[in-house]
């Protein structure tokens, strides 16, 4: 882990649930594996406190357990898993993905179980359709059939799994600090044959509307009401978590799609979206490339709306094999021709895009001139640099100085005799995509970390602000649920001032482009760390 990764969950950990769980998180992080009674120790908080934060953090996935270096005898261990807190960044992409394809319903599903780490399917479908009913006019309630049905869907696509059942029955009852057998601790979700089985569930009704007068106690009730009637329902102890591998793969081909768009035409990437859809579920997560497919398969998968008639279907098909970027391969000529999606070329060109970008961006055109003509030619002398990319010499010299200097160029010295001398050496400039990449990948993580920091500090500082704010539309919401009169309603209104609601509205606006330029460097994150383990995977 590096220092801008350690950096980043502990203001994630924070930032979703508080000092105390991103204390210990960070440490865990830090020592790498402790037992109980070791982490207590070495962050100087009380034992409780230390359990409740390791219940959260397995609750949501981002800790494992298991028998420690003394074996199942001894005491039980616990490691942090940090790709599991850095997707929290990406929490409300998975949740605007979720409303894209599946609406309301499954974006409502999605939020409460990723707020949850992990939920029974009755309890979840109960939870999503109070919330619908509530936002429904007076008189109409939404049917459990309905939250029901979505998520169905959205486990039949992957998008939900069930946690991985542990073996041993008896550590249900056991407590975090007795010793547990190696064998309780979770498995992959993928390798467990029912990961995608939906229970049968005795479930019939419709959400209730909760009332403006019912608050805490409500929860409460109803938080004991789910308990029972998990095993009610018939599916107590079936637990469901999103999985985020398939956001994943879906981010990629939309990433793709859009990519294709772009550099070709609109038609062309339909074509490229029917051929990633009929693979999105046979293909694997780290694949070079996708399942192949015949021209007569796609042909009859694509939708009639797109208008292709088969000829134009080969000569796009053969447009996308012949481009340079490299997308679409074909493998065979059976069935009209066997085609594939090249995923690992596409994630290349995709980050290798992502880097001209920001050398565009922070040294200007003509550094992204010479970058550019680096990652083509891939060796170049500082001479061969000015002739191609039309630079004077001066100009030249300094802009791969810098480049340099940032560590977005390398100098490869080939000398002509073993004593290299500097007459008799060649000196070569290069450009490395892989550590490159990485490089940018840390600055993007120091940058997200420096946004969030901002956005803890702008929040703190009219934090007095913000809550008469809340305070004020508690107590609206609560006097138009009365139907009180226009007079009443003007009257609180105006209880905030006008330079204070000048200084909210700043406020709210400063605040929505920090989380905007923080979904926009996550876009790089993601592409950079999908090129990064597809390049590892196919070596």
């Amino acid at each position: 882990m590096t220092v801008q990764e350690v950096r980043l969950c502990g203001l994630l950990l924070q930032q979703h649930f508080g000092n105390v769980v991103e204390k210990v998180g960070t440490h865990l992080i830090r020592s790498g594996v402790l037992t109980l009674r070791a982490l207590a120790y070495e962050t100087k908080l009380p034992l409780d406190l230390v359990k409740k934060s390791l219940c959260v953090l397995v609750q949501h996935g981002m800790c494992t357990f298991g028998a420690g270096r003394r074996g199942p005898a001894g005491p039980v261990e616990y490691r942090i898993n940090c790709e599991s807190i850095i997707h929290m960044l990406r929490y409300p992409r998975y949740i605007y993905t979720a409303k894209s394809l599946y609406g309301d319903t499954g974006e409502l599903i999605v939020e409460e179980i990723l707020q949850r780490g992990q939920m029974t399917m009755s309890s979840t479908v109960r939870t999503v359709a109070d919330r619908l009913t509530n936002n429904m006019p007076e008189g109409q309630s939404m049917d459990y059939s309905e939250v029901v049905s979505a998520f169905s869907r959205l486990v039949e696509t992957h998008f939900l799994q069930r946690c991985p059942p542990l073996a041993s029955a008896g550590s249900s009852s056991s407590t975090l600090d007795t010793p547990l057998p190696a064998s309780t601790q979770p498995t992959e979700p993928e390798s467990h044959p029912d990961c995608y089985k939906l229970p049968y569930i005795n479930l019939t009704g419709q959400g209730k509307r909760r009332r403006s007068s019912e608050g805490g106690e409500a929860d409460q009730r109803a938080a004991k009401k789910a308990r029972t009637d998990n095993s009610e329902c018939g599916d107590d102890g079936i637990y469901w978590q999103v999985n985020f591998q398939r956001f994943h793969l879906h981010f990629r081909d939309q990433a793709i799609i859009s990519a294709v768009s772009c550099k070709l035409d609109q038609s062309s990437s339909e074509i490229v979206r029917t051929m990633l859809r009929m693979s999105e579920v046979t293909t694997l997560a780290h694949a070079a490339f996708t399942q192949a497919l015949s021209s007569n398969e796609i042909f009859r998968a694509l939708q009639s709306s797109y208008n292709i008639a088969r000829p134009n279907l080969d000569q796009y098909l053969s447009l996308l094999v012949d481009d340079p970027m490299e997308f679409v391969g074909k493998t065979g000529d059976s069935g009209g021709g066997m085609y594939v999606v090249n995923l690992h070329r596409a994630l290349a060109n995709l980050a290798r895009a992502t880097l001209e970008s920001v050398v565009q961006e922070r040294f200007g055109s003509r550094s992204a001139r010479i970058f550019r003509l680096l990652l083509r030619k891939r060796h170049l002398e500082q001479k061969q640099v000015e002739d191609f990319a039309m630079i004077p010499a001066k100009e030249a010299k300094d802009m791969l100085y810098t480049l340099l200097s940032e560590n977005l160029v390398q100098l490869q010295e080939i000398p002509k005799t073993p004593d290299y001398a500097p007459s008799r050496t060649f000196y070569l400039y290069t450009v490395n995509q892989l550590p490159t990449a990485r490089l940018l990948l840390q600055h993007c993580y120091k940058t997200v970390c420096n946004l969030i920091e901002r956005r803890l500090y702008e929040t703190k500082e009219n934090k007095r602000l913000l809550e008469k704010s809340q305070r004020i539309e508690a107590i609206l919401a609560s006097l138009q649920a009365t139907e009180a009169e226009a007079a009443q309603l003007t009257e609180v209104e105006e209880m905030i001032t006008v330079p204070e609601r000048q200084q909210l509205e700043s406020l709210r606006h400063h605040i929505n482009k920090l989380d905007s330029s923080e979904n926009q460097v996550d876009e790089s994150i993601f592409l950079l760390e999908s090129y990064i383990k597809s390049t590892q995977a196919s070596r």
